[in-house]
């Protein structure tokens, strides 16, 4: 009888040492919005000065910076939000996903001399995301924050939890003790990490901060704090230093919770912005902003703190948002075939400190931007080794950069390296091809006399924010 009581205990001590070797890490994805690649106090480039801000505090990135790996040369998917939320939820470009712009979009009545292309403003059921691969595999997934890709929300593609089909408004009605619903959604977080935790099952959080939207928001001693620091500066600049403080205050609690829990042997924390400048603390060293494909538009801060990533780490390979799908599903120990069409590549090598290219299925990187929103109207870009080829489809002409050199991108190279410019051009045509990306088309009724209205003046006329307005949200109670 004992015989068989100690070999019933022993079988059930091996099953449970058998789970724990399969259970998968965790993972926490802290996305902020609008934060430029120098928004934080943290350098993401140990050479250039101008890598972070000489205003905003982030202690706790700092901390989170100095315990993992900053990556220099990250970009987002795209320079504005919903396309780079989609793109990190399928793995794909905005350009191939044919959704490429948020609201609005501007049609022949705008009198631009291109019309940029109409696209479907909701994550499509057929595409398979991060979160469907993740729970197929035995994961605890939950989305926290902005979602801003309709489809039903969350919850209708693979996410267990989370706040519904949200979008900028949502967040409008948090304000100070809980601004823009920063502590909310962290608090959230950490009681799904508790839960699971308890049950041995490993978890995909997706924390999509609204933050640095609606700075005005932050908390009186923050904004207090910034009015004595950022003097002499306007008070915009004040209130997106303040709310970007607390911000840092939810990730400090993120933070302390995985530590708390004692599972930060096992779990990595991956924080990056969707889009760059355009509410991040000035654009410094780079030039453009948000909705702009040069490099202040698309350069993001992206910070990784996990099993095995160096300590206090640098990596200087390029790397973009979509890499994360198949770098968190090779983490996680997914075996199924990825869907195709996937453009990202895995980047765990990197983060075991390897120096080497990411291996993905095309070698050049695209950003396609057919819309008029900054100054530079429709555009694109290719990123191939040192340099980068903008295309600008209004004007019809193109210009090149040794980024390597030129940081700034204020040095045109096209006339000096026509060869380069036709390599270049030659790799963006055929992806565009390829992918079946959108172009802008000739307006006929475009009038040169007549210039397009002001973009106020367009927004207002479409009533501002959209599907914003309706502000889902206001019959959820005020999580505070």
């Amino acid at each position: 009888m004992r015989s068989i009581c100690l070999s019933v205990l022993f079988s059930a001590l091996a099953s449970c040492l058998a789970a724990d070797e399969t259970t998968g890490p965790n993972f926490v994805f802290m996305l902020s919005d609008d934060q430029g690649w120098n928004g934080l106090s943290v350098a993401m480039h140990p050479n250039i000065a101008g890598s972070k801000s000489d205003l905003y505090r982030t202690p706790n990135l700092e901390k989170l910076a100095g315990q993992g790996m900053r990556f220099s040369n990250a970009y987002a998917p795209a320079s504005v939000c919903s396309p780079t939320r989609c793109s990190l939820q399928t793995g794909k470009s905005p350009a191939q996903l044919r959704w490429t712009k948020a609201s609005p979009i501007m049609t022949a009545a705008d009198g631009h001399k291109l019309i940029p292309p109409m696209h479907g403003k909701s994550l499509p059921a057929e595409e398979t995301t991060i979160a469907e691969v993740l729970r197929k595999a035995g994961y605890a997934t939950a989305h926290y924050g902005k979602w801003h890709l309709g489809g039903g929300g969350p919850e209708r593609h693979g996410y267990d939890e989370s706040d519904g089909d949200t979008g900028n408004q949502d967040a409008a009605r948090f304000v100070d003790p809980n601004p823009v619903d920063i502590f909310g959604m962290s608090r959230r977080a950490i009681e799904f990490m508790d839960k699971n935790t308890k049950v041995g099952k490993p978890f995909f959080i997706q924390l999509s901060y609204h933050a640095l939207h609606y700075p005005e928001n932050a908390l009186t001693t923050t904004r207090e704090k910034y009015a004595r620091l950022a003097s002499g500066r306007n008070e915009k600049n004040m209130f997106r230093a303040a709310i970007t403080e607390d911000l840092d205050t939810g990730v400090g609690m993120i933070m302390e919770g995985v530590d708390r829990l004692g599972i930060g042997s096992n779990t990595y924390l991956v924080y990056m912005s969707d889009n760059g400048a355009g509410g991040g603390g000035g654009r410094g060293s780079l030039s453009g902003g948000k909705g702009s494909v040069r490099e202040g538009g698309i350069r993001v801060p992206l910070i990784v703190r996990g099993p095995g990533v160096p300590e206090n780490s640098f990596c200087h390979e390029r790397v973009v948002g979509y890499d994360l799908f198949p770098t968190i599903c090779e983490l996680a120990g997914v075996t199924d075939p990825l869907s195709n069409g996937i453009e990202g590549g895995s980047i765990v090598s990197l983060l075991s400190g390897a120096k080497e290219r990411v291996k993905r299925p095309r070698e050049e990187l695209v950003f396609h931007f057919p819309h008029y929103q900054s100054s530079d109207g429709p555009h694109s870009a290719i990123l191939l080794g040192n340099f980068k080829l903008l295309r600008f489809y209004e004007a019809g002409d193109e210009k090149l950069f040794d980024l390597s050199r030129d940081i700034g991108e204020q040095h045109d190279l096209a006339k000096d390296m026509p060869e380069k410019v036709v390599e270049l051009a030659a790799r963006l045509d055929r992806y565009i091809e390829d992918v079946g990306a959108a172009l802008p088309v000739s307006n006929p009724s475009y009038d040169p006399a007549k210039p397009p209205q002001d973009r106020r003046e367009q927004k207002q006329r479409r009533g501002g924010g959209g599907r914003d307005q309706r502000r889902r949200a206001s019959n959820r109670p005020d999580r505070r």
